[in-house]
């Protein structure tokens, strides 16, 4: 599919659900995809990034942001604790802030530092039990615990279960972000995106339409 058809078709689901545009950041999620496809992507102006992990974009990216100006990483998957640091100093965005203990490990850093990545609190809209992220019962007293660490929380992130029509979660997150004034939604991969912008995503994460199926090797 590649990058420009999924740039005109997260315009033209802007467009049509009235959302001005430019309001959506096509997140290029690029983990586990060889070196040349990421480049080939890069070398057609694209700049915001999502990885999953932090050991793997630590291998990636540092060498590719002295080449290429403007980078913006994004994580999109799990954060552990031990590797909190590492991501503070790699990433301008975390989506998978999830409980208490990380976003206190995050708060310390960013004291430390005097600076933090942008956050986005992971809601387990499903409430799958293998699934990261706070049930939606649970979501306001997050936010409220994260907001009294002073961190920088831009909104909150989820991933429905591939089972379920997917609309149905982005409405319920989008209800929780309203009701705590956050204007931050990361919701909508490659097969949902257009859905997730008609319902206020912000943030849409697409891999494989833009570079293809991943190569696990």
């Amino acid at each position: 599919m590649g990058l420009n058809e999924i740039k005109a078709r997260v315009a033209k689901a802007e467009a049509e659900a009235g959302r001005a545009p430019g309001a959506v950041t096509l997140i290029a999620v690029s983990k586990v995809q060889p070196l040349n496809r990421v480049e080939a992507v890069l070398e057609q102006g694209h700049r915001v990034f999502g990885e999953n992990r932090v050991q793997e974009a630590a291998g990636k990216w540092p060498a590719l942001m002295e080449r290429f100006d403007g980078v913006a990483l994004h994580l999109i998957g799990p954060l552990q604790g031990n590797k909190a640091r590492q991501a503070v100093e790699l990433f301008d965005a975390i989506h998978s802030v999830d409980r208490l203990k990380l976003a206190q490990r995050l708060a310390g850093l960013a004291q430390e530092r005097g600076q933090c990545p942008e956050l986005f609190l992971q809601v387990n809209t499903g409430e799958e039990p293998q699934k990261a992220g706070v049930p939606p019962g649970e979501a306001d007293a997050f936010v409220a615990q994260c907001r009294a660490l002073d961190l920088p929380v831009r909104g909150l992130m989820c991933i429905p279960p591939a089972e379920e029509e997917p609309s149905l979660h982005f409405a319920l997150l989008a209800k929780i972000a309203a009701r705590n004034g956050l204007d931050g939604l990361s919701m909508g991969m490659s097969g949902d995106f257009e859905r997730a912008i008609a319902l206020g995503a912000t943030h849409v994460r697409v891999g494989s339409a833009i570079f293809g199926e991943r190569a696990y090797g």
